[in-house]
């Protein structure tokens, strides 16, 4: 492969040329004195969830899996289940999928080799990672958001079509708690996938790693104490009755959000900022 290196153009040489010969004209418009909005970054990130082969099958599968369990709902006991019933329908398998959803906003680019792209449009990574993690939190509140529109839907058919009387009664503590228990664990996949910036590896670790710890902590007696603090799936459970939860619950699941959640972002941030981009 040859390389063609074209040199500047003095008014002397600009004379010689043939007369069919045309100089580069400057392009007109006005030239960028500012760095990309932030708002845009946030924007393109948020595109990228769903762009990917593997982002939107992710999707289209938590849909797909929600909608058969609210047909099942539907038609087991007449539908006659409570809102919030239908509501755990819904939020449960986005609390378990919707996490690698966080971590392809993150590896997707190693894993493909984008990263170069987008860090040479952006060299602040700062930005970009702040983008990503964003985009990701709201990706999962829009999700939430739409997880209780579809319980109302069907909890209202089975009131309209089952003759069921229904029942509407959840608090705003239980919602609340749903939500942290999405978000969490969407923050969570953003960190391991900071960490290893590899998507098989990131996914297996996340499902592996917790799993791994929660069988120790209830199979070896020991480890029951240690686990009562650092095992996330046991302190999240809380979550869904926070209205009811003691301070050493919230204790606890401060301590295991700190070491499941917190720290893999923080360390996965700093290894993302330092990391050769090939």
């Amino acid at each position: 492969m040859s390389t063609t290196v074209t040199a500047p153009i003095s008014p002397t040489t600009e004379s010689a040329l043939p007369a069919t010969a045309k100089v580069p004209e400057r392009i007109p418009g006005e030239r960028p004195t500012a760095g990309i909005p932030f708002g845009r970054l946030l924007a393109v990130e948020l595109r990228k969830m769903v762009d990917t082969r593997a982002g939107r099958w992710l999707l289209i599968g938590i849909g797909a899996i929600i909608a058969i369990a609210l047909t099942i709902m539907f038609f087991n006991e007449s539908g006659h289940h409570r809102f919030e019933e239908y509501l755990q329908a819904t939020t449960m398998p986005m609390a378990i999928l919707l996490p690698v959803v966080g971590i392809l906003a993150v590896t997707a680019e190693w894993s493909q080799r984008t990263g170069l792209v987008t860090y040479t449009l952006e060299p602040r990574r700062s930005r970009v990672t702040w983008a990503k993690f964003l985009g990701a939190m709201l990706a999962g509140a829009a999700a939430m958001a739409l997880s209780i529109a579809l319980a109302a839907v069907v909890h209202q058919a089975a009131i309209t079509i089952q003759g069921y009387g229904g029942d509407w009664s959840i608090d705003g503590d239980t919602l609340l708690g749903a939500s942290l228990f999405v978000l969490l664990g969407i923050a969570q996949g953003l960190g391991f996938g900071m960490l290893l910036r590899n998507t098989p590896a990131a996914i297996v670790l996340y499902f592996v790693l917790p799993t791994a710890w929660a069988i120790l902590g209830d199979m070896v007696s020991w480890l029951d104490g240690a686990a009562s603090w650092l095992d996330l799936n046991r302190t999240m459970n809380a979550l869904f009755l926070v209205d009811s939860m003691s301070g050493e619950q919230w204790a606890q699941l401060g301590t295991s959000v700190a070491a499941w959640v917190a720290l893999p972002v923080a360390v996965g941030m700093w290894m993302l900022h330092r990391a050769e981009v090939k």
